[in-house]
């Protein structure tokens, strides 16, 4: 069995593998992570409530966004599963042919998704949208070619935001309103983070589709854990959830580790 982590900004979000099918995936609160041992032992507790032998992952990759963490999670690897992980990271192989002006500075789980993307939607234009704490849009054209994208504000950041700088705003749930002109704070607060969202996912979309793919128009792919919210939007031609996690998959392949 494979085990593949991506360490975000809020979430440890994991996948286990066989036989290229997904067995599990479960999130662990990024901020409860910070020792080797938290991390362990949360994992082989999650694999065995859910039947899985810890003893038969064979082989570990993650990526990262949170190099504080990076540390902790290759020795909570080789402690707990004795296991060296495979690290996504610049310089391994990726099958992409990165455009940005500085390929380190491209997040690895926005790179994990390309690679999963382009597996699955070969020779293709395509826009992926991942709905994280950030909300990211990258564009990769027919030719693997990865020009970047765009970086916004994720929809609980920009809750977390308008809460923490006004006197009279307070948390909400974060799900599809049922209105779009609220009449009460929170049936506003709903709408405006919704519609905020899908109003600058369609603008990036089209520009994007103007300045890169003029010639073929891409497949939109959803991913990340508001992706759902948006399914009967019709801007997406596929959400899938786990795309990092496959991406990961793959990265392990290509490198010869799997």
């Amino acid at each position: 069995m494979q085990l593949c982590l991506d360490i975000g900004n809020s979430n440890i979000l994991g996948g286990v593998f066989q036989d290229e099918k997904i067995l599990l995936t479960f999130r662990h609160d990024t901020k409860q992570a910070s020792s080797s041992d938290q991390i362990g032992l949360f994992i082989k507790s999650v694999l065995r409530e859910n039947n899985l032998d810890p003893s038969h992952i064979a082989q570990i990759a993650f990526c990262s966004v949170v190099p504080a963490l990076d540390y902790s999670m290759r020795s909570a690897c080789i402690k707990y599963f004795g296991v060296t992980p495979f690290v996504l990271q610049a310089g391994v192989k990726t099958g992409l042919k990165i455009k940005y002006s500085h390929p380190q500075e491209v997040g690895t789980d926005r790179i994990a998704n390309a690679i999963a993307a382009t597996h699955q939607f070969p020779k293709k234009s395509l826009v992926i949208v991942d709905f994280g704490t950030a909300t990211t849009c990258c564009a990769i054209t027919n030719q693997n070619e990865y020009w970047g994208g765009a970086i916004l504000p994720g929809m609980r950041l920009a809750m977390e935001s308008l809460q923490h700088n006004t006197a009279k705003l307070f948390p909400v749930e974060i799900v599809r309103p049922h209105v779009v002109v609220g009449c009460s704070t929170k049936d506003s607060l709903q709408s405006g983070l919704y519609y905020m969202q899908l109003g600058a996912i369609k603008e990036l979309i089209s520009r994007f589709s103007q300045e890169l793919f003029i010639a073929q128009q891409p497949i939109v792919i959803a991913t990340g854990g508001f992706a759902h919210l948006f399914e009967k939007e019709n801007i997406f031609h596929a959400i899938v959830p786990d795309l990092v996690l496959r991406g990961l998959l793959l990265a392990l392949k290509l490198n010869g580790a799997a």
